[in-house]
C-alpha cells in the first residue's frame, strides 16, 4: 500500500508540536503540501524549520492564527487557499475537579475543541463538495467514550466533536468527501507528560512516572504504554489517502486498546 497525497494541500491546525506536528509530517512525507498552524509567529516559523530538516524537499506553508475565533479561521482557510485535507487538532486538556469547573471554562472548552472544527468544517467543505474529494478528519480522544472523572470538561468537548463528524459526513454525502474521527488514546507529547505530573509524583523519573500514571489511571490499556504521535498520524495519512474512499462517519481508534468495546 503505497500512500501518494501528491498535488493536495493539508492543513493541520495546532500542528506546531505534538500529535499535530507528527501528522504534518507524516502528510508531507505523503507528498502534501502541508499548512502548518500555531497561534504564534514565533512557533509556527520554529515548527516549519523543523520540517524543513527533516524533509527539505516538503512543500510547506506556515500560517498563525487562532482558529478559536471566527477571524481567526478565515484567516487561515484564506492563507492556505484550496484545501483538501482538513484535520482539525487544535484542543486543550487539563484536570480539574468536577465541582469547580466553571461556566467560562465550559464555554472555553467547547469554543477550543468543538467550535473550532466546526466552523472550519465549515467554511472548507462547500469547494470540498463541489469538487468532488476532500477529507476532513477530527482529533477526537478515548475520553470522548470513556469519561474521565478528572476533567469531565474535556471529555464531554470531545464526545461533542465525534456528532459533529457524524453530522457533516452526512451532508458531504454522496459527494465524494469524507470525514472521519480518529479516536488517539493516551499519547506521549509534552503536554501530556506535564498532564501526568499533575496525577504522580513530579519526583518520578519520568519512565517511572509513565509507568504509574497507566497503572493508576488508564489501567484499561492493552498496549500498557503512552501511544507515540507517528503512531495517530500513520492513521491520518491514510484517512487522507484515496485508499480510504469507503471510510466516512466513522470513529477510527487508535488507543492501544484503551476503550473496552469492541466498537466506539
Amino acid at each position: 500500500m503505497r500512500i501518494d497525497l501528491a498535488g493536495r494541500t493539508a492543513v493541520v491546525t495546532g500542528s506546531t508540536g505534538g500529535i499535530g506536528f507528527a501528522i504534518a509530517r507524516g502528510l508531507a512525507q505523503a507528498g502534501a503540501r502541508v499548512v502548518v498552524n500555531g497561534r504564534s509567529d514565533g512557533s509556527v516559523g520554529d515548527a516549519v524549520e523543523r520540517l524543513r530538516d527533516e524533509l527539505p524537499d516538503a512543500d510547506l506553508m506556515g500560517v498563525a492564527a487562532d482558529v478559536a475565533t471566527d477571524s481567526g479561521a478565515e484567516q487561515l482557510v484564506e492563507a492556505s487557499g484550496r484545501v483538501d485535507v482538513l484535520v482539525n487538532n487544535l484542543g486543550i486538556f487539563g484536570a480539574v475537579d468536577p465541582l469547580e469547573i466553571s461556566d467560562e471554562e465550559w464555554r472555553r472548552y467547547f469554543e477550543v475543541n468543538v467550535l473550532s472544527a466546526a466552523r472550519l468544517t465549515r467554511l472548507v467543505l462547500p469547494g470540498m463538495m463541489e469538487r468532488g474529494w476532500g477529507r476532513v478528519m477530527n482529533i477526537a480522544s478515548d475520553s470522548a467514550i470513556v469519561t474521565p472523572a478528572e476533567m469531565i470538561q474535556y471529555g464531554v468537548s470531545k464526545t461533542a466533536l465525534l456528532g459533529v463528524s457524524r453530522g457533516f459526513a452526512k451532508a458531504a454525502a454522496g459527494t465524494g468527501v469524507t470525514v472521519n474521527s480518529v479516536i488517539a488514546g493516551p499519547t506521549h507529547t509534552p503536554g501530556v507528560e506535564e498532564f501526568v505530573y499533575q496525577l504522580v509524583d513530579r519526583d518520578l523519573p519520568w519512565e517511572e512516572a509513565q509507568r504509574e500514571f497507566m497503572r493508576l489511571h488508564r489501567p484499561q490499556s492493552l498496549l500498557q504504554r503512552l501511544i507515540e504521535p507517528e503512531e495517530i498520524a500513520n492513521m491520518v495519512a491514510y484517512l487522507a489517502s484515496p485508499l480510504a474512499s469507503a471510510t466516512t462517519g466513522g470513529a477510527l481508534r487508535v488507543d492501544g486498546g484503551y476503550v473496552d468495546a469492541i466498537l466506539p
